[in-house]
């Protein structure tokens, strides 16, 4: 099972490498005059220190990560406050996201969502009764989510703070939470992450976009109108490999959350429906070894990863065809960006090794 889970996550790095040489490749040439520039560095700054990432905590004995998921999680909360130093801290589209140490730069909440997926398995498997106390299970769990979803607002990154919660909220639930529970949570957040964006006009109008598209279609409904032409342009086969048209400055992001547009325009449906092929393939083979983890620990670690993968390819695709508002999250395994790549991998490379002792 482990091997057949490593191929398929080689296979799926593979395919999104490709997918990123071409839809970057314009962007690639205008910004630094080299059409190979942003798939070479997500090679060598995200995909290669992953993989490596990934065989080294597949031969690490899983259960050795249960005595550091406290010290892991408050490590990665404090690279979170971090970037809200002067000098550290860069703001890029309008979020104070990243860090900067020594000329290399990383987004701290990309290391946030592995390390709070260990700590809740650590804590919510450690004694499962627990959870469905106020004072032991949700409390704590509201504490935690709360002090997180400040440092995610202040940034602000709230496509991030709807995904830490989708995650968060989905290991306390499959844990054993009350559905009473479950159902409190998830109207909090929804009324948390609606709250924020009424107050922020940008954010306001991606809602409004989505309810009327053609609203403003040269200023909030640009990016998204743009992304529907590319994929209504691919039918069902595709203009063909490298051919797309909307990569050439109408599409916002190309190489980034819109590289499914690009992909179904120059892959049509066909492509599109492999890729969703491909995720749920993975999604079926990680439902396997999280049934078939030796302990709760290890299955909730499964359990957080999947929730993980699934739920951001979930919104970057939703997002892409209108379903849901534009957030920003990237495409897992396809979309440029080598932190979030290397934290995916390393976090997959524990779970290849609960699937060696499923």
């Amino acid at each position: 099972m482990s091997k057949r889970l490593f191929w398929l996550i080689v296979a799926m790095c593979a395919g999104g490498l490709i997918v990123l040489a071409s839809s970057s490749v314009v962007s690639a040439t205008r910004q630094f005059g080299s059409a190979s520039f942003y798939w070479v560095h997500q090679l060598l700054f995200g995909i290669l220190p992953g993989v490596a990432l990934m065989l080294v905590f597949w031969r690490i004995d899983y259960r050795r990560w249960r005595p550091f998921a406290l010290p892991l999680l408050f490590a990665a909360l404090a690279l979170m406050v971090l970037v809200f130093v002067p000098s550290l801290g860069l703001r890029l589209k309008g979020s104070t996201s990243w860090l900067d140490f020594f000329g290399v730069s990383f987004q701290p909440a990309e290391v946030l969502k592995l390390a709070l997926v260990i700590y809740l398995a650590a804590w919510l498997g450690e004694n499962q009764e627990r959870i469905k106390r106020v004072s032991l299970g949700l409390l704590p769990f509201v504490i935690i989510m709360g002090f997180i979803s400040v440092l995610l607002v202040l940034q602000p990154d709230l496509g991030t703070l709807g995904l830490v919660m989708i995650i968060a909220g989905g290991v306390y639930f499959i844990a054993g939470a009350p559905l009473k529970q479950a159902f409190a949570l998830i109207c909090v957040a929804v009324v948390l992450i609606g709250s924020v964006a009424a107050f922020s006009p940008t954010r306001w109008s991606r809602i409004t976009t989505l309810l009327n598209p053609t609203a403003d279609t040269r200023g909030a409904g640009w990016q998204l109108n743009q992304s529907l032409i590319a994929i209504g342009a691919g039918g069902f086969w595709g203009v063909g490999y490298g051919q797309s048209t909307q990569k050439f400055g109408f599409l916002p992001e190309p190489f980034g959350d819109s590289i499914f547009a690009v992909l179904v325009e120059e892959l049509g449906f066909v492509g599109g429906a492999v890729t969703i092929g491909l995720f749920v393939l993975l999604a079926l083979m990680m439902l396997r070894v999280a049934r078939r983890a030796p302990d709760p620990f290890g299955s909730l670690i499964v359990a957080g990863m999947l929730i993980w993968i699934m739920a951001q390819a979930a919104v970057n695709m939703a997002a892409v065809t209108g379903l849901v508002p534009l957030t920003g999250v990237p495409l897992p395994f396809v979309s440029y960006g080598g932190t979030s790549m290397v934290s995916m991998l390393a976090g997959l490379g524990i779970v290849l090794n609960i699937a060696k002792h499923a």
